[in-house]
């Protein structure tokens, strides 16, 4: 028998799609008929069909229902056991005789009787057309077959369909503990790096779309609109359509070495941006701002340029240009990036020992801060993470004085507790007064929250005093203007202590002295909740307590200040000029305030690792006479011939014209002599007042 014969006998259609009999819709079967599976040609999916045009077909076939006799349409399905079992009957004896295939119902009428009888005529003309029993039979069999196996897999299936069930049932239930105990566990069970930076974390959108919603961060612009196309993927910042069209600056970024998993870059410049940095140092020796103004509308993305330039308009109180020139710098650094080098892997290292890397730490600090000041410090920790992933050892701008603050600003408790117990060992942090007082404040901060279970507050709560005690024992000086930034009167047993006495702060090391200056500035702000000050009090009479009962943990610290606060690093000194902080500048040591400070390298190292240099200036004067005479009274003045001095000596040193060199060096001697005497006569000048009358009051009373 033929495929179509089959499609035919069984009502199909072509194409696998089942043939309604007299245009009746498919509905859901009766409680009383079971649904199973015609083989792999006609499948019991298939009897439902969902296309629009069959939908709207059935529906108008369904009032046919009662007229053409059919109370249950799934009595023209035939069961599939029935079916193989009586298929052969059917053909060799052209009679339907099984009750789920007649078309009579015993309750239907006269005029539903004759409906079925044509259907059955119908269907034994169906039958007529099938030429080969052998075909048929072949085809039941192959049939009976698929349906074994089915049966036999049903079981298993089950079975692993429970199992499953199972399996996420208790998958649900471990994600829910899991946030329940979230905080009972220990911080360190974040796998992730200690410094891992997140890019949707580096978007100051994001923060601000958290705080005040999509709309009113994007306003009104269109979805398309909100996103510049750029070729490339910018993560450091956004690109703004006002900016100059980047081309090639000459900077580009090279892979040093790789030692352990950690990756060594470092930026270089070409001879064409090494002359773009000659005219730069130029401009900055003019004392012109307006130099370095045209200097950077010929090259509108020289690094150095725009960090000075936008420190100009920092100091000129012009925020939104300042802050536009760094990210400028950002979007030039972006662009000139390895294609290897990943900003939130932590495996990255910038050796700031090189001017040309220099630019790249300088310009995410000030970004940085301009976030911290716009109120995303969630995404101002992000970039301060950055800053210290690229130099973690050595840490040229000290961002540990200022990680605590942005961690406690962003309510990112669980991150400073994690960084405190991983660096304490190897770091020392508790020797910093940033962190002995962060850490419990964090701790105490972290205790407030509602849900945590009780047990964990308490412990984090006595971890707090306990912390938060010993910071006032180690740094008592701390206390008191930490007290006057908030504007808190403290009590007559305090303030009237010798401990924390104004002789106290007054002898504490300068070192010392810049970073407990440095830190009440900072976050002074975050002690003024009246919790955390009820908390504060409450330790410090504890610690008043532990004074009078001569603890020896007083003697110890007092030593430790006298030892280790001596002097500090130059990264210090650097972090101090950066933060902009009157009362920690102040006391900051001559020999660092009497050096020039430029926007673009403040404080560069000593040992820097140069590789270019700037060629020398040429020495030949193009002054008069009275220039260079008036240019001798300034006090930093020097003889033109004093610089190529050394020179000219291991010259004439090498052709043995020793007497030459010995009368240039007496006459250069004498000038200088000279100079230096018409400097002193011009300073002791005083001019004589006219001598006044016997009687001054002549005058005033002729006025009168």
């Amino acid at each position: 028998m033929s495929r179509r014969a089959l499609r035919r006998l069984r009502g199909e259609q072509k194409g696998q799609q089942p043939l309604v009999p007299l245009d009746l819709p498919v509905g859901e079967p009766e409680e009383g008929d079971e649904e199973e599976p015609l083989g792999s040609e006609a499948p019991v999916e298939a009897l439902a069909g969902s296309s629009r045009r069959q939908k709207k077909k059935n529906q108008r076939s369904q009032d046919l229902l009662p007229q053409r006799g059919i109370n249950n349409l799934y009595e023209l399905i035939k069961d599939v056991d029935a079916e193989n079992t009586e298929v052969s009957d059917l053909v060799t004896e052209h009679d339907v005789r099984d009750p789920k295939l007649n078309l009579l119902d015993s309750k239907q009428s006269n005029g539903s009787t004759e409906n079925g009888e044509v259907g059955k005529k119908v269907f034994e003309e169906e039958l007529s057309n099938c030429a080969n029993d052998e075909q048929l039979n072949c085809a039941n069999k192959h049939r009976k077959k698929k349906k074994r196996k089915k049966n036999k897999k049903n079981p298993a299936g089950d079975v692993q369909e429970e199992a499953e069930s199972e399996n996420i049932d208790s998958l649900l239930e471990k994600i829910t503990n899991g946030l329940v105990c979230q905080t009972e566990c220990t911080f360190n069970s974040d796998s992730r790096p200690l410094l891992y930076v997140e890019h949707r974390n580096l978007n100051p959108e994001t923060e601000l779309k958290r705080y005040f919603g999509a709309r009113a961060v994007l306003g009104e612009q269109r979805p398309r609109q909100r996103q510049r196309q750029s070729l490339r993927s910018i993560w450091l910042t956004a690109v703004r359509e006002n900016w100059p069209r980047y081309s090639k600056t000459g900077l580009s970024m090279r892979l040093l070495e790789t030692k352990s998993g950690i990756q060594y870059f470092t930026f270089e410049h070409n001879r064409d941006y090494q002359q773009v940095q000659f005219k730069f140092l130029e401009a900055v020796d003019s004392m012109d701002p307006h130099n370095i103004v045209v200097l950077l509308q010929m090259n509108p993305y020289h690094i150095d340029s725009l960090l000075q330039l936008s420190d100009l308009c920092r100091i000129q109180e012009d925020q939104e240009m300042s802050r536009d020139l760094i990210e400028r710098a950002l979007y030039s650094f972006e662009c000139a990036f390895h294609p290897v080098f990943s900003l939130t892997s932590g495996s990255c290292r910038l050796n700031y020992r090189r001017p040309e890397n220099r630019g790249f730490f300088l310009a995410l600090y000030r970004h940085m801060w301009f976030l911290e000041k716009r109120g995303c410090p969630r995404t101002a920790l992000e970039f301060c993470k950055l800053v210290m992933s690229l130099d973690p050892d050595y840490d040229p701008l000290c961002m540990l004085l200022l990680i605590d603050f942005l961690s406690l600003r962003a309510r990112e408790y669980a991150f400073l507790l994690r960084m405190f117990e991983e660096w304490e060992t190897h770091k020392n942090l508790s020797q910093l007064p940033n962190f002995a007082f962060s850490v419990p404040l964090a701790c105490f901060l972290l205790c407030q929250q509602e849900d945590l279970p009780v047990t964990e507050q308490e412990q984090l709560r006595s971890k707090a005093d306990h912390m938060i005690q010993t910071a006032l024992i180690m740094f008592p000086s701390v206390l008191m203007p930490l007290l006057d930034c908030c504007g808190v009167q403290p009590d007559p047993s305090v303030s009237s202590h010798p401990f924390w006495a104004p002789q106290v702060q007054i002898s504490q090391p300068p070192a010392l002295g810049q970073l407990i200056s440095l830190y009440v500035e900072r976050t002074h702000t975050l002690w003024k909740d009246v919790a955390v000050m009820s908390w504060l009090e409450n330790n410090v009479k504890a610690v008043i307590r532990r004074l009078a009962d001569n603890d020896p943990l007083v003697e110890e610290s007092k030593r430790s200040r006298r030892l280790r606060y001596q002097s500090a690093p130059r990264n210090i000194h650097r972090h101090i000029i950066l933060s902009e902080i009157q009362e920690a500048i102040a006391a900051l040591p001559l020999e660092v305030t009497l050096q020039p400070l430029m926007g673009f390298d403040p404080l560069p190292p000593l040992d820097s690792v140069v590789s270019y240099t700037r060629p020398e200036r040429s020495t030949e004067s193009r002054e008069n006479t009275l220039s260079l005479f008036l240019r001798s009274l300034l006090p930093n003045f020097q003889s033109l011939q004093a610089a190529p001095q050394p020179r000219h000596e291991e010259e004439e040193a090498a052709a043995g014209d020793d007497a030459l060199g010995g009368a240039r060096r007496e006459l250069n001697q004498g000038v200088n002599r000279l100079m230096a005497a018409m400097r002193d006569m011009l300073a002791n000048i005083q001019f004589q007042e006219p001598p006044r009358e016997d009687n001054p009051d002549e005058d005033e009373e002729e006025w009168d």
